[in-house]
């Protein structure tokens, strides 16, 4: 074995003459073609998905979006390796060039730099995809919008922390660490040189190693400083105080702390940078540990001893102007400075005045709750197993003029219930869902169902409504790809013992019918079927990302979406309406709350509801619009993403006469607003009027809900939620949003008198329960072996009274069918149930008013606006109601279901017969009765 001394005189390593064995082009070849395979390996998917997303993109309009997104992660991507690689090969070439390593023993000085060039390279390539996920923050940094709000402890616009910020920031760190890199590298070569040399540690340094160390040392030390200073701008976000952002500790200690360390930081820099070449080693050490201890005692004890021993013992005077930043700030982060407080001091009860004076009120109490209805619906309605109801959607609709409160469902396609679940089947036959169920809020047929103004399959209509495109190719439940104008015709909806066939005619979808794009969505999908079926043909289609919140998500994932789509019928087509919020977590002083979205929790302390978006339930097409166009973060994204959310003055009316204020941020508001309702600084300080949202008797919290009421002249759609002051049932408040007209958006607080007992729901139900009536009653359904479903309670502001009603259901034992048994109302002191809500209301108030005698439930099978009818043709079509769905149990094989409408059938018939032989009927003569009843 060859052996190798260093010798000193020759300043190299000596050894024998044996001619080194020159490197083989072949083994170089080789070592460059490993990284290219490598990355072409994990590049091929990545180049697959590239151009589908590419297709999908210029499919829905929206390729100027997708190369938005792209040119600044390229660029980035690009920019940022450079830079590293410059960095780092510059860094590391002198070094390697100034230590001598025997070739053999260490490869030879060509292979060397080659492999210091691959690492750098491989290196910088990392650097530059960490860099490239930062698009966003570099995009809003060059297109922020003053916010017009100055921060009160900088004095700086907003705009600099939420857009300029953050990338700041992330540079910052970014290049530190990308010079620490470097600085490592060269450490590493300088000791891989001065072992080689038989060199102890530690071993002196040449003069130009010192002096790279230093530079690279000193640059560190700079962005080390930098850092320092930048931290102080995050003392707004502390949450070391009574309430979020700086406080005063925070602004008397830890701030001038921050200052001072970079101040020292910046002078370590100098001296690193200067005093090495010249040999002050020690000078600099003594800087470096007069830094270590500021660091302790100015960041550690100091701050520590601040709080403890002239905050804590005057905790309030000291955090007043910082309490007040806090509450200012939190009110205009979530929309909550411009909330209208009004006090409301509601008379005892409710009068038969009142509820005369309030008909659409009262015609839109909605008796139906969402997940009973939703039982409902997939007992009545589903038709087949393969369908399926997400939820259930509130929305409103003028009908010629009477403006109802109605729910919905869209009847969606549940691919995981098909008995034989094939490639064909899941793909190409059964590829949409069909129509959708419509009922008014309050009405009920004699059997304690829901009246259904939208049903089955084709759809049946009894309001003014048209539904031209019933197929649901979008919605909640798509979760797989569709292949449409394939050579199989698709699945429309059942029909007796057949089936309607259909083929899609819109213009959704990628044309999937070429070779090249079968083989491209073949690898995309991982579907080898795909691209073996003989179904496609030059006409066919894919439909990608059919699940609309997905969809809207991959076109613009810069927003927040509510979680809760909701179906409209628009110009006879389904259109689906999302609600896009602007967030962000970087608002100075303002209170953080925790986002739950999906698996992940997100915290914000910023939210508007800039965007709303349409979606076409049949081609896909997708619409965003600003509905908050003095939103800086929206006017930001819009000048990165032109075109691609339309002004507001754009929304159809036909749309906007639908938009409704959002569920998810209205409940965000309400849990800021519990606390921060308390805007004098020693009431917040105190904790002393803390709400809670309305509980039931089991003390789950009460979702906000929509009610149609009166503010103002006319009835509007409005979301309302009850508060309660915490640890009390009685209710201290309610907070109401508005969703029509030019109205759309603003808050009213009405609050109730603290000296005056206002019931909260639970309280009501307790009434309830003391009711001997009704606890008799609910006693004995039980005893039955019925469950008892007992509905939300309903806060309902009449008039200057607050009346209460819940619903009562009833299920049988063996069946999954509720039915609404009793509607329970109360106001003040007083209770009273009946069957329908008229009888319960004029039990509660008295006699009804004789200028405004409202309609009973069951007979209002068609809304007044259709047709008035007398009580023979209400029964008829009750009957033939039941008669149809007996059938369509039969047909299922329900027979327990079939028994059930049945029985419903023979009862109605027996109360026709009985009301054709009254003595005071006409000589018209008795109705005729359908043929299929009899």
């Amino acid at each position: 074995m060859r052996q190798f001394r260093w010798n000193p005189n020759r300043g190299d390593w000596s050894g024998d003459d044996t001619p080194r064995r020159p490197t083989s082009p072949a083994s170089l070849s080789l070592l460059l073609l490993v990284p290219l395979a490598l990355i072409l390996f994990a590049g091929g998917p990545s180049l697959v998905a590239f151009l589908t997303e590419l297709l999908w993109f210029d499919e829905v309009n929206a390729a100027q979006v997708f190369w938005i997104r792209i040119w600044p992660q390229a660029l980035l991507f690009v920019a940022a390796s450079l830079v590293s690689f410059a960095v780092l090969y510059l860094s590391w070439r002198p070094a390697l060039a100034r230590i001598d390593l025997p070739d053999e023993m260490f490869l030879s000085r060509k292979r060397q730099r080659q492999l210091l060039f691959l690492a750098a390279l491989i290196l910088s390539l990392f650097q530059g995809a960490g860099a490239r996920g930062r698009w966003e923050e570099a995009l809003l940094f060059l297109s922020g919008v003053p916010f017009g709000v100055d921060d009160p402890l900088f004095g700086r616009d907003l705009a600099f922390y939420i857009f300029r910020l953050p990338f700041i920031t992330f540079l910052r760190q970014w290049l530190q660490g990308l010079f620490v890199l470097a600085f490592g590298g060269v450490a590493l070569l300088i000791a891989l040189g001065g072992t080689t040399r038989g060199q102890q540690m530690p071993f002196p340094l040449a003069r130009a190693e010192k002096r790279q160390l230093s530079l690279l040392g000193s640059t560190i030390a700079l962005f080390w400083s930098l850092g320092f200073f930048l931290a102080r701008y995050d003392l707004l976000y502390s949450s070391r105080g009574v309430a979020f952002g700086a406080s005063y500790t925070d602004v008397f200690a830890e701030l001038p702390a921050l200052t001072i360390l970079a101040g020292l930081t910046f002078f370590l820099a100098l001296i690193v940078l200067v005093g090495l070449s010249r040999k002050t080693w020690k000078f600099a050490g003594l800087i470096l540990a007069l830094w270590a201890l500021a660091n302790l005692a100015l960041r550690g004890a100091y701050p520590g001893i601040i709080q403890k021993y002239v905050v804590e013992p005057n905790e309030y005077q000291r955090e007043r102007p910082f309490i007040e930043h806090n509450i200012t700030a939190t009110l205009r982060a979530y929309g909550l400075d411009t909330v209208e407080a009004l006090a409301f001091d509601p008379l005892p009860t409710t009068t038969a005045e009142m509820v005369a004076a309030n008909p659409e009120t009262i015609a839109n109490i909605r008796l139906w709750d969402e997940a009973t209805l939703l039982r409902s619906y997939r007992q009545l309605q589903e038709i087949r197993s393969y369908y399926d109801f997400a939820d259930i959607d509130i929305d409103r609709y003028d009908f010629d003029g009477d403006y109802r409160q109605v729910m919905l469902a869209p009847r969606e396609l549940d691919l995981t219930q098909l008995q034989n679940p094939t490639w064909v089947n899941r793909h190409l036959e059964f590829t949409h869902g069909y129509g959708l169920v419509m009922n008014p809020v309050n009405e009920v047929t004699a059997t304690g169902q829901p009246v259904l103004w939208a049903r089955d399959l084709p759809p049946r209509l009894s309001v003014p409504l048209v539904i031209d495109r019933p197929q649901i190719y979008y919605g909640e439940k798509a979760s797989t790809y569709a292949l449409v104008r394939t050579t199989v015709q698709e699945f429309d909806y059942p029909m007796g013992g057949s089936n309607v066939r259909t083929t899609y005619d819109g213009t959704g979808g990628i044309a999937v019918g070429s070779f090249w794009r079968k083989v491209l969505f073949s690898l995309r999908l991982g579907d080898s079927e795909l691209f073996f079926s003989d179904a496609l043909t030059a006409e066919s289609r894919i439909l990608l990302y059919r699940n609309v919140g997905e969809r809207v998500r991959k076109i613009a994932p810069f927003l927040l979406f509510d979680g809760d789509p909701y179906l409209t019928v628009i110009d006879g087509r389904l259109l689906w309406i999302l609600d896009g919020y602007t967030t962000t977590d970087r608002y100075p002083y303002a209170e953080q709350i925790a986002l739950r979205l999906g698996r992940t929790t997100e915290r914000i302390n910023y939210i508007r509801n800039s965007v709303k978006v349409t979606v076409d339930a049949y081609d896909g097409t997708v619409f965003f619009y600003a509905v908050d166009e003095t939103d800086p973060l929206l006017k930001a994204w819009r000048k990165i993403f032109p075109g691609l959310i339309q002004d507001g003055d754009s929304l159809p009316d036909a749309v906007r006469a639908h938009i409704r204020y959002p569920k998810d941020l209205f409940r965000i508001q309400g849990e800021i607003f519990r606390t921060y309702h308390m805007t004098d600084p020693n009431t917040f300080y105190n904790k002393e009027d803390v709400w809670t949202t309305a509980l039931d008797r089991q003390g789950k919290s009460l979702d906000p809900y929509y009610l149609m009421m009166r503010l103002e002249e006319d009835p509007e759609f409005t979301l309302i939620a009850p508060f309660l002051p915490v640890g009390r049932n009685n209710m201290i408040a309610w907070l109401a949003a508005r969703s029509d007209g030019p109205n759309y958006g603003e808050l009213f607080l009405y609050r109730f008198p603290k000296q005056t007992l206002i019931y909260g729901p639970s309280q009501i139900e307790a009434l309830i329960d003391q009711h001997p009536e009704i606890s008799a009653q609910l006693s004995l359904w039980g005893q039955r072996g019925s469950e008892v479903i007992r509905g939300q309670v309903l806060v309902i502001p009449i008039d200057r009274s607050i009346l209460y009603v819940q619903p009562l259901y009833l299920k049988a034992e063996n069946s999954d069918l509720p039915e609404l048994k009793r509607v329970i109302v109360a106001s003040g002191n007083r209770i009273s149930w009946a069957e329908t809500l008229d009888e319960a209301l004029w039990g509660l108030v008295g006699s009804p008013a004789p200028e405004a005698p409202p309609a009973r439930q069951e007979e209002r099978e068609k809304p007044p606006l259709l047709a008035e009818e007398d009580n023979t043709a209400r029964l008829i079509r009750q009957a033939q109601e039941r008669w149809d769905s007996a059938q369509e149990a039969l047909r299922r094989g329900d027979w327990e279901a079939y028994g059930r409408n049945m029985a419903d059938v023979e009862a109605l018939l027996k109360r026709l017969v009985t009301l054709t032989e009254t003595p005071d009927r006409t000589d018209e003569g008795p109705p005729s009765i359908p043929d299929g009843l009899l």
